[in-house]
């Protein structure tokens, strides 16, 4: 894969709304899928009375719509509408859709797309909340926007206010809401991890963490509780490490940079989170791997972390397709390549089991979702599985063939909201139906 280095441009911040619904917008509702990895960050759908397995052909496609551009950016869904990053005309910039058919409604360019050739476009998910859609670009504009048109309320910039270099691939996180805050990973020389007023944009607090280098990691920052700390984690550069800062203030409260933690290219999974322990992993080259951490209070806002188990590449590692917990066992695709099933027990760190037999038909990396009961594994060359989450071994209940493949590079997360699953294969979005029906 290649991206692309972007310098910011200014005056680009227009709204092109194309067809706005004269219809009002839908409430948000229990089952939307309304920022990245769903309505915890955990990857896990709250629906139920979903398809148990799927017919041979796979489940009723609902709709395909195309004109996204280029981009990796997963879908959220949320209040009637579908959010979505892609170019159009030179832009990078943010898609809203009606969730029931897919049409357009609006699209707002934030930055331009130039060297194509070093461009794979946007890869974040925008993040819903309160009528209001929260963005970050390639080269790192972060936007707040009305969900219903486009129009654009505030914008900061990951360069100008945090000192952040652009890296390889792009900024590729996407911001946390948090009560009044935004939360966001900026990866800069004045913030590693900053907080932004929702309404207006403005600095609440930022982090410094030292070293900061290697870009930003390509991680969305997640919220766990340590003790009685409420507690920010990300995974940062590849000299920073998988950090900590506290919620209120913004403090370092404890960093990790060894073996499991720091890859010398990307830093991409979202960690998880259970009880007091976090689980990290990623790709590319050594160190990399993956590390178990437990982290226990020693003190007001004090955090000890212990290291429990490691694994070094290539033993154990996640590329960038999400690590799922489902009860006390993390499910994954394993080595960079290929995306062989496995399995890890979140307790102790020790592998429950690593297939690395593919799935007939599958193959490259792979990126996987839970809902009801059941994991979503979507490999890179468009096999679609659906699997029996079993700590004993890989078990495929049902695949099929993802319609109109692409044919490159297939990475964006399955999204389960509403009945539907939605697949993005660069500019075109995918959307069946997986309810279950009844008598």
């Amino acid at each position: 894969m290649s991206f692309r280095f972007l310098p910011l441009a200014a005056g680009v911040l227009a709204v092109a709304v194309a067809a706005v619904s004269a219809q009002p917008p839908a409430a948000p509702g229990p089952n939307d899928w309304p920022q990245w990895r769903g309505p915890n960050r955990d990857g896990k759908s709250k629906e139920t009375g979903l398809l148990k397995s799927w017919p041979k052909e796979g489940p009723p496609k609902l709709w395909t719509v195309g004109g996204l551009g280029t981009g990796f950016g997963t879908p959220s869904v949320a209040a009637g509408m579908i959010f979505v990053m892609g170019t159009r005309d030179g832009k990078d910039g943010v898609f809203g859709l009606t969730e029931a058919d897919g049409k357009e409604v609006w699209f707002t360019p934030l930055d331009p797309t130039k060297n194509p050739n070093q461009n794979n476009g946007p890869g974040g998910t925008p993040t819903y909340h309160a009528g209001k859609v929260y963005a970050v670009s390639n080269v790192g504009t972060v936007a707040a926007l009305d969900a219903k048109t486009g129009k654009v309320a505030w914008t900061r910039s990951y360069q100008k206010d945090f000192g952040a270099g652009v890296p390889s691939w792009g900024f590729n996180d996407s911001p946390l809401v948090d009560g009044d805050k935004l939360i966001c990973a900026p990866s800069g020389s004045k913030g590693a991890l900053a907080a932004l007023n929702l309404k207006t944009g403005d600095t609440m607090w930022a982090t410094p963490v030292n070293p900061i280098g290697g870009g930003a990691g390509y991680c969305s920052p997640v919220k766990m509780t340590v003790g009685a700390t409420p507690t920010y984690v990300c995974l940062l550069g590849d000299k920073s490490g998988i950090v900590g800062v506290h919620a209120a203030s913004g403090k370092l409260l404890w960093q990790y940079k060894e073996q499991g933690a720091i890859g010398s290219v990307a830093q991409i999974p979202t960690p998880v989170v259970y009880e007091n322990k976090v689980w990290v992993s990623c790709s590319y080259t050594r160190p990399g791997g993956a590390a178990l951490l437990e982290l226990k209070p020693t003190g007001a806002d004090k955090i000890d972390v212990k290291v429990l188990k490691t694994y070094e590449k290539p033993e154990l590692n996640n590329h960038h397709g999400g690590m799922i917990l489902v009860g006390k066992h993390v499910y994954f695709g394993h080595d960079q390549n290929k995306g062989f099933p496995a399995c890890v027990d979140i307790t102790t760190g020790e592998i429950a089991y690593k297939d690395e037999k593919m799935p007939p038909g599958s193959g490259g990396s792979v990126a996987i979702t839970f809902a009801d009961g059941r994991l979503y594994y979507r490999f890179q060359n468009h096999l679609m599985a659906l699997v029996e989450p079993d700590p004993t071994g890989f078990k495929m209940v049902s695949s099929f063939r993802l319609p109109e493949p692409s044919n490159k590079e297939s990475w964006p997360h399955p999204v389960v909201a509403n009945g539907r699953l939605l697949i993005r294969d660069q500019e075109k979005l995918h959307c069946f139906n997986v309810k279950a029906t009844t008598n």
